[in-house]
């Protein structure tokens, strides 16, 4: 799995152009094959923080996403960005649930 973490920081009076835009692609972004995840998030501690959170099966969905023409549109809205965004892309060979970092029986102590 292919975990996607793109940080931003938006310009105050750009936050609500920037939200929108992004709130737009969100929906069609999971459609897109291999698409596990796609969350939008603000920072709890500044409002001008935005998170995109992705979550694909491959490597091969992810970079096919990235040649899509919604990647696009998303990479022609970081011009509303005050600075530059971080992408962050991490290869996850496996994943834990609650109940698997509890100790292995489960019961969370």
């Amino acid at each position: 799995m292919i975990l996607v973490i793109i940080r931003m920081k938006v310009l105050p009076e750009k936050r609500t152009e920037l939200s929108q835009t992004i709130a737009s692609l969100s929906s069609p972004i999971r459609m897109e094959e291999g698409c596990r995840r796609c969350d939008f998030c603000q920072g709890i501690e500044d409002e001008n923080r935005l998170y995109l959170l992705e979550e694909w099966d491959t490597l091969d969905s992810f970079n096919g996403h990235m040649k899509s023409g919604r990647f696009k549109v998303l990479r022609g809205a970081m011009n509303l960005l005050s600075e530059p965004y971080k992408m962050l892309i991490y290869t996850v060979l496996h994943r834990k649930g609650m109940a698997d970092t509890s100790g292995g029986n489960g019961k969370g102590g």
